[in-house]
C-alpha cells in the first residue's frame, strides 16, 4: 500500500514538473515577443515596410527597411528552391532506394544530423571561401548559395523523418504490384508524406530568413533593393545587427521595429506550416 502511494506521489510530482517546464517555455517565448513589440512599436509605421532607407538613415534619418525585407525574401526563397531540388530526391532516395541497407541509411542520417548541428557562422565562412575561390563579390547569389547549404540538411532530415513513419508494407505492396522504385518514390511515398514535405519547406524557409551569420560575409549589405544576382543584398537580421550597434536611441528603436517585422514573418510561417500540414494530412487520409 505504501509503495502504491509513493508511486502515485512520484507520478503527480513529474506531471506537475513537466507542466511547469512546458508553461515556463511558453512564458519565456511570450515575454521575448512582448519585449520586442513594446520596444519596437514606437518606431513601427508604414514607412518602415514600404520605403527603403534615405540619406543618413542609420544615423537617425528617414526611410524604412524595405530593402532588408525584400533581400531576406529573395535569399530565403532562392535558398529554399535549391534546398527542395536537393532535399526531396535525397530524402526519397534514403527511404526508397536504401530501404534494404539500414546501416547505410543510419550513416547518411548521422552525417546529416552533424551538418544540421554545425553553427551557421561556419557555413558563412565556407561560403566566403567559395566566393574567394570563384572570384565572386558579396552578392545576392552568394547569400542564396550559402543559405541553401545551411538549410539543405534541415530539409532532408525533416522530410526523411516523415517518410520513415510510412509503413514499410506500403512500399513492399507497390513493388509487388509492378511499380518501379522511382514510381514508388514519386507517386506513393511523396504523396503520403506531402504534408511533412510542406512542413519541411516552411521550417527551412523560416531558418533561412532568420539567419544572420551565414549571410554576414556573403550577401553584403546595401540600402537598395537588388535587381541582379551579382548585387549585394540587405537582410532583416543584418539590419537588426547593424542598427543595434548605433549610439543613437532612435536608430536602436528602428532595430526593434525590424525585429517585430521579422518575428511576425516567422510566426506566420510557423502557423502556415501547422495549417498546411493538418490540411494535407486530412487530404491523404481521405
Amino acid at each position: 500500500m505504501k509503495i502504491r502511494k509513493i508511486k502515485i506521489l512520484e507520478e503527480k510530482f513529474f506531471v506537475v514538473l513537466s507542466g511547469f517546464m512546458a508553461y515556463s517555455l511558453i512564458a519565456v517565448l511570450a515575454f521575448i515577443i512582448l519585449v520586442i513589440f513594446v520596444k519596437g512599436f514606437g518606431a513601427l509605421n508604414l514607412d518602415m515596410i514600404m520605403k527603403t532607407p534615405k540619406g543618413g538613415y542609420y544615423y537617425g534619418g528617414e526611410g524604412g527597411v524595405l530593402n532588408a525585407i525584400m533581400g531576406s525574401l529573395y535569399i530565403a526563397f532562392g535558398a529554399s528552391l535549391i534546398a527542395i531540388l536537393i532535399g526531396m530526391p535525397a530524402a526519397l532516395y534514403i527511404n526508397v532506394q536504401l530501404i534494404r541497407y539500414r546501416r547505410t541509411q543510419n550513416t547518411i542520417r548521422y552525417f546529416l544530423d552533424a551538418l544540421w548541428g554545425i553553427p551557421s557562422i561556419v557555413y558563412g565562412a565556407f561560403g566566403f571561401t567559395l566566393m574567394l575561390f570563384f572570384g565572386m563579390n558579396a552578392s545576392l547569389l552568394a547569400g542564396i548559395i550559402t543559405v541553401a547549404l545551411l538549410i539543405s540538411p534541415i530539409m532532408v532530415r525533416t522530410f526523411d523523418e516523415v517518410l520513415s513513419t510510412i509503413p514499410k508494407g506500403l512500399h513492399e505492396a507497390t513493388l509487388a504490384l509492378g511499380f518501379t522504385r522511382t514510381e514508388t518514390a514519386f507517386k506513393v511515398m511523396l504523396k503520403q508524406g506531402f504534408s511533412g514535405f510542406i512542413t519541411a519547406i516552411l521550417l527551412s524557409f523560416g531558418r533561412g530568413i532568420g539567419d544572420a551569420a551565414s549571410v554576414l560575409f556573403t550577401a553584403g549589405y546595401t540600402d537598395n533593393i537588388p535587381v541582379n544576382l551579382d548585387e549585394p543584398a540587405a537582410t532583416l537580421p543584418l539590419a537588426i545587427f547593424f542598427q543595434l550597434g548605433s549610439p543613437i536611441p532612435e536608430v536602436r528603436e528602428r532595430a526593434f521595429a525590424s525585429a517585430v517585422i521579422l518575428t511576425v514573418i516567422i510566426l506566420i510561417i510557423s502557423l502556415g506550416a501547422r495549417y498546411l500540414s493538418k490540411r494535407y494530412s486530412r487530404t491523404n487520409l481521405k
